[in-house]
């Protein structure tokens, strides 16, 4: 990914690694440190988790665990640049966050309307951006500097 693409779509896509790795890094220690107050507080006082399920500590912890594994794989991808890495972190990300967003979009009741739009917007970049970066890394064909191809492009052997 680093050696074909443009300076500037590699270092718009590490941000965007960087920064779900980062969210998910925030949410899972959050979640790790303090359980009770992910429950009750998260985001931002706002309560979205708490309008759902009922508490549990067991399960709060094992999802803070699991988003600090997706923090991981993805600041990896991010650190590394390489293209099967990259892809599978943001395919592991996308198993998460497509189930995720899909729950709350039919479960979106309790909220206020300035609380369902940015839970919306929120989850749907969490599907958009990764989406976004696979189709950056697979779905457009790049085409090699210098002397062309007798087809007009030369092909990553990596593909």
């Amino acid at each position: 990914m680093a050696t074909s693409s443009s300076a500037l779509a590699t270092t718009y896509s590490i941000w965007k690694l960087v920064g779900l790795g980062t969210l998910q890094a925030v949410n899972g220690l959050y979640a790790l440190i303090a359980p009770r107050s992910f429950y009750d507080d998260y985001p931002f006082g706002r309560g979205w988790v708490a309008a759902l399920p009922q508490y549990s500590e067991h399960l709060v912890r094992d999802v803070g665990g699991l988003f600090l594994a997706t923090a991981v794989v993805l600041l990896a991808a991010a650190v590394y640049l390489e293209r099967r890495l990259v892809a599978v972190a943001l395919i592991a990300f996308l198993a998460f966050s497509l189930p995720h967003s899909i729950f709350h979009a039919f479960n979106l009741e309790p909220y206020s309307t300035a609380d369902l739009l940015a839970n919306v917007l929120g989850l749907g970049a969490m599907v958009v951006v990764p989406a976004l970066l696979l189709y950056l890394l697979y779905g457009i064909p790049e085409r090699a500097p210098g002397p062309a191809a007798a087809d007009g492009a030369r092909r990553d052997p990596a593909r």
